[in-house]
């Protein structure tokens, strides 16, 4: 039972993880004895993240390639797994959003939200599944968002790649259990992180959400680690398929 929420000694590969909540992850797992993959497509951002976690004496490697490129996702997954072990635990975090009406949105920012938030995330999974099937055990844990749920003006493709990442989980979920791989994903509230910074900075729309979350205030990053600890752990290895939400109640409330 001690063990029950243990990520001693796992491989675990975050996308996306040079900064943000990505980083966050990346420490909060690293402290409980986790081995971190770091990852994304600013070499001097990574090779930063990293040193900083190594000064804290964490087991850290940093990866930099674009989620994007099948070619470089299969060549790094080999990679990880070759100089780091077999990946444990898979987080899915790279994402953008890029803001437009609608009606003004272009056909490449559609493409770049797609294919970074979403396609990124198949890609990955794809390839880091192929050798937990082999392996016969793993997790793989995608970063959904509120956007999973509801929609809101101005990000239409960031809604429809969380929408599509929340039916992922659990098209792969239900693929492969059998395999004793359980793909979970876990949903952000509003949280301030380089990616809000806009809406934070923002009085009127920082009023009106804490006027609209029942706890009455923005989430810290820290509040989001017991759900990945949870998921990375043999804690959840009954738990598949499923989007747990941190948003302090927003969700819940009309």
């Amino acid at each position: 039972m001690k063990d029950l929420f243990s990520v001693k000694n796992k491989t675990i590969l975050i996308t996306g993880s040079s900064g943000g909540l990505g980083f966050t992850f990346a420490n909060g797992l690293a402290a409980r004895g986790a081995k971190i993959a770091l990852n994304g497509t600013n070499k001097e951002k990574l090779f930063e993240a990293r040193r900083r976690m190594e000064e804290k004496g964490f087991e850290t490697y940093a990866f930099p390639f674009d989620v994007t490129s099948s070619k470089a996702v299969n060549a790094e997954i080999e990679r990880i797994s070759s100089e780091v072990g077999p990946i444990d635990v898979l987080i899915n975090n790279a994402g953008v959003n890029l803001r437009a009406p609608a009606e003004e949105m272009d056909e490449e920012t559609w493409d770049k939200v797609i294919n970074i938030n979403l396609k990124g995330a198949f890609l990955v999974s794809k390839a880091v599944g192929s050798q937990m099937i082999k392996q016969k055990s793993g997790k793989i844990i995608n970063i959904c968002s509120m956007q999973s749920e509801i929609g809101r003006a101005t990000i239409s493709p960031y809604a429809a790649s969380k929408g599509g990442l929340k039916m992922l989980t659990k098209n792969l979920a239900v693929e492969w259990a059998k395999h004793n791989i359980q793909v979970n994903g876990v949903g952000p509230g509003y949280f301030k992180t380089e990616m809000t910074k806009p809406l934070y900075e923002n009085k009127e729309f920082d009023q009106w959400l804490c006027a609209r979350t029942p706890a009455n205030r923005w989430g810290n990053t820290e509040e989001l680690l017991g759900a990945v600890i949870y998921l990375s752990a043999a804690a959840s290895n009954y738990m598949n398929g499923q989007i747990l939400y941190v948003d302090g109640g927003l969700l819940s409330a009309v």
